[in-house]
């Protein structure tokens, strides 16, 4: 659940920044440039993570550059329950 919740917060964010290059929305200029600045440095912390926990993103069982979008987008979020799921099967 926890898991669920903070990926649809995640979306729910980048889903703002992409809107308000698209459109503009009724909030405050200050809230859209934070907004942009977070979900970028969370892309760059995420693309990290995809080179320091490559081995934990391969445990996914479809394709490795699905695997590898899921970690942009989500990071631990996406490969922290694959690497305990597989840590339990041992």
């Amino acid at each position: 659940m926890f898991y669920a919740v903070n990926k649809l917060v995640l979306l729910a964010l980048y889903l703002f920044v992409l809107a308000s290059f698209v459109t503009a929305l009724p909030v405050a200029p200050e809230v859209l440039y934070w907004a942009r600045i977070a979900a970028a440095v969370l892309l760059v912390a995420h693309a990290a993570e995809v080179l320091v926990f490559f081995g934990k993103v391969k445990l996914y069982r479809g394709p490795v550059g699905v695997s590898v979008l899921l970690t942009l987008l989500f990071g631990f979020l996406h490969w922290k329950p694959l690497a305990d799921a597989a840590a339990r099967g041992r």
